[in-house]
């Protein structure tokens, strides 16, 4: 086959292989496909009418983010959220907030206040839309690049672990405010990052503290309430 031509055919399998990912991926952090649901390569080839080889490698990538899990007969389900050890991701997250939030207010740079705020602005626009998987996205750059100001590379692997195994949680939480999250959350990252410029490291760390509490709270409060979300978690 001449060079070109297997050059376009790559271009298109990549593309097609992108596109699946990014539809797929969607529908699992909008619980569209919820926990559990399995996987049919033959359905989804055909869904999206291309061959079973960019379908395979969009759930090789989705598997390398933790949201598809593929069994030892190579069939493959979305993953399961670990509703038992919650209180556990909790704890980890409500702390990892702090501590980020507190080393970023002690190392940060003048260039991580540019991306800091930069992430902080596309949040805001996320959520005049009422965009929620936009939401999830800029609120996880907002939090990790404070967490990169941070200077600690074992911190900051440690959250980007909590912060993708809990975007469906955060789904979840944005749901509970049918996708109109009140400004007051938006408040609190412009408090935490008047915080993190004047160095306040006490302050930085309380105004995290408030910021995770408040999502976790929500969530176990929606949890109490509705007694079939275990079962769709």
């Amino acid at each position: 086959m001449p060079t070109i031509e297997r050059s376009v055919m790559e271009r298109k399998r990549v593309s097609g292989s992108q596109y699946v990912y990014d539809i797929l991926r969607n529908e699992i952090l909008e619980l569209t496909l919820p926990p559990g649901s399995p996987i049919d390569e033959v359905r989804l080839a055909k869904r999206f009418e291309v061959s079973r080889t960019p379908v395979r490698e969009a759930l090789v990538k989705l598997a390398s983010d933790g949201l598809v899990e593929t069994l030892p007969n190579r069939a493959s389900l979305v993953s399961g959220i670990d509703t038992l050890n919650l209180r556990s991701f909790y704890d980890a997250l409500v702390l990892m907030y702090r501590v980020t939030t507190r080393l970023a207010a002690q190392h940060h740079s003048p260039e991580d206040l540019i991306a800091i705020r930069a992430h902080q602005s596309e949040f805001e626009q996320a959520v005049e839309r009422e965009d929620a998987l936009a939401m999830i996205a800029t609120n996880r750059a907002f939090h990790i690049a404070i967490a990169e100001a941070g200077r600690n590379a074992y911190f900051l692997g440690l959250f980007t672990k909590l912060m993708d195994d809990g975007r469906r949680i955060l789904r979840v939480y944005y749901g509970s405010y049918e996708d109109r999250l009140p400004k007051r959350f938006v408040d609190e990252h412009k408090a935490m990052i008047e915080a993190i410029e004047s160095r306040d490291l006490q302050k930085a760390d309380d105004l995290a503290a408030v910021h995770a509490e408040q999502i976790v709270t929500q969530i176990q409060s929606l949890m109490s309430r509705r007694s079939d979300l275990d079962i769709a978690l």
